[in-house]
């Protein structure tokens, strides 16, 4: 069942959108948030776009060990974002195949694109490769043709 938590943002047509305010700690010396403070940001997204799907990640770690991680990921930062920004983390779902899925993930403040991402992710247990799980599958399938 989907998610109604107002903190895991919003899934509309396949989309999910993840409100965030960047915070002085996201931020180098000069305000602009810092390279590596994106990748927290993606990976929020990624995981609530999951969690707005109806889907926990801890349960399923703990009912099979599975997990997600990182394959690969392409960043274009294209404008910075500034402390104080009211930005928003855009995920949907590009392909999903036995053991992986690839994501499209944005960042926006308003209108405005700041960072554009391709994410490759696969699913394991016990440090190896595995089919995702039945019901995430499903889901992704219906996340997937509705973002179509």
């Amino acid at each position: 069942m989907p998610t109604t938590d107002p903190a895991a943002g919003t899934l509309h047509d396949g989309v999910h959108a993840l409100p965030l305010r960047v915070y002085y700690e996201d931020t180098d010396f000069s305000g602009v948030v810092y390279h590596a403070s994106y990748l927290r940001f993606l990976e929020r997204g990624r995981t609530e776009f999951i969690r707005a799907l109806g889907i926990d990640q801890a349960d399923l770690h703990a009912a099979d060990g599975f997990a997600f991680v990182v394959r690969r990921m392409t960043i274009d930062w294209l404008r910075p974002a500034r402390m104080d920004d009211c930005i928003s983390i855009e995920t949907r779902p590009l392909a999903l195949k036995g053991a992986s899925l690839e994501l499209a993930q944005r960042v926006l403040r308003g209108g405005e694109v700041l960072l554009e991402a391709t994410v490759l992710v696969v699913g394991v247990a016990g440090g190896r490769p595995v089919r995702l799980p039945a019901d995430l599958r499903r889901r992704l399938e219906t996340a997937t043709s509705a973002g179509s």
